[in-house]
């Protein structure tokens, strides 16, 4: 009988089965790999049928495998292969570099990385000019090392590994939650606490200071693929911590930190909680400023932004490479700005 040996010179990823694992191997992976590794669920079913995920010391290859709490795999990632980004002189703003990693404040409009009907014009191909050959390789293909992503019309810090051991440093920590990321939304109406609706919210607490806290699954949405959905089976579990910074009575300021790090989770959870983001197509609802709460010109500007009012305003994590805590903060986008000078006006305007 042949003797198996693990893949040679892959990086090596372990993974700890949670309490009541899916049923088969593929979905169990998918739900316990951490959203900063970026193997999605097709990657990862390649990975088995090619004997890149161990336990035991031998290669599982069956996806319909059943695992139990505290089993431990080890997955294989294979050395990269070039990817077909190609490299674009994108100006960047740059807050951040040496050696290992760059921090970088995305503008709005901005996708991380290429995919299907985003080609080119990325942060990635960006990265790619900016940063030449000194990048590191991540999921199978050599490219920047992005340990975390903000979505394409969210504005703010993103930090990126130029090499593997600044990645895996990063990666760690992103997995482990000690990373500060506190973001700015401008959301519908104002969370209290004296709200009884809110109070009944499933997964709904307040803490000292009058913090929100928003604790739930979340999931792919049943029937829309590109959307996340709060779940009561299923799913990875996330919290939301919110706090008002300045209320304009039907509309608020708000400071939110992360203390998981999912797919679109501030919109999904300040959705969930009847307190959606300005500007958000796909989670904020149809809820309106009323014109005769904040006057005429407040309201059509909260009913016109065009975006998802959300701002990644501070990050800060331990330097992977010297140990050195860093912490870096991004001013405002000048949209949003506006957006809340003239909610702050308000019906000062009318008279």
């Amino acid at each position: 009988m042949a003797i198996l040996s693990a893949p040679e010179g892959a990086q090596q990823l372990q993974i700890v089965i949670g309490a009541e694992p899916p049923d088969r191997l593929d979905k169990a992976l998918a739900r316990e790999v951490p959203e900063e590794a970026s193997l999605s669920r097709s990657r990862l079913a390649k990975m088995i049928a090619a004997g890149e995920v161990w336990h035991n010391g031998a290669p599982l290859t069956d996806t319909k495998a059943k695992l139990v709490e505290g089993d431990v795999l080890t997955l294989y990632l294979t050395a990269p292969v070039d990817l077909e980004a190609q490299p674009q002189d994108i100006p960047l703003e740059v807050l951040y570099e040496d050696d290992d990693l760059i921090v970088v404040n995305k503008p709005v409009g901005m996708v991380v990385h290429p995919a299907p009907g985003t080609p080119d014009g990325t942060l990635v191909n960006a990265l790619l000019s900016h940063c030449a050959d000194t990048l590191s390789g991540i999921g199978g293909a050599k490219r920047p090392g992005i340990v975390h992503r903000i979505d394409k019309d969210t504005s703010g810090l993103l930090v990126v590994a130029k090499t593997d051991r600044a990645h895996h440093g990063l990666a760690a920590q992103f997995a482990a939650h000690t990373v500060t990321r506190r973001y700015l939304a401008v959301i519908h109406g104002v969370p209290s606490a004296a709200d009884p609706r809110l109070r009944g919210t499933a997964g709904v607490s307040f803490e000292s200071g009058g913090i929100l806290k928003i604790a739930t699954n979340l999931d792919r949405h049943r029937t829309d693929r590109q959307r996340q959905a709060v779940t009561q089976h299923g799913g990875r579990h996330a919290v939301t911590r919110a706090r008002v910074l300045e209320s304009f009575e039907v509309a608020s300021l708000v400071e939110c930190w992360l203390e998981t790090g999912r797919t679109h989770q501030i919109r999904v959870h300040m959705s969930h909680v009847g307190h959606g983001l300005l500007g958000d197509q796909t989670y904020g609802g149809k809820r309106k400023v009323a014109a005769k709460a904040l006057g005429a010109a407040a309201a059509e500007a909260a009913a016109t932004f065009p975006r998802q009012a959300l701002h990644a305003a501070t990050l800060g994590f331990v330097h992977p490479g010297t140990g050195e805590e860093l912490a870096f903060e991004a001013p405002l986008p000048q949209d949003i700005d506006a957006l809340l000078a003239v909610l702050r006006r308000g019906k000062d305007d009318e008279k």
